[in-house]
């Protein structure tokens, strides 16, 4: 599972974008 997380948090890294990671950041909050 922690390899999914990883996959979520490195795209949205790769994107660059500030956005991504604040959405992983509230899907993890939910879960």
């Amino acid at each position: 599972m922690s390899r999914k997380i990883r996959v979520l948090i490195a795209k949205p890294g790769l994107d660059g974008h500030d956005r991504g990671a604040k959405v992983v950041a509230r899907a993890l909050r939910d879960a």
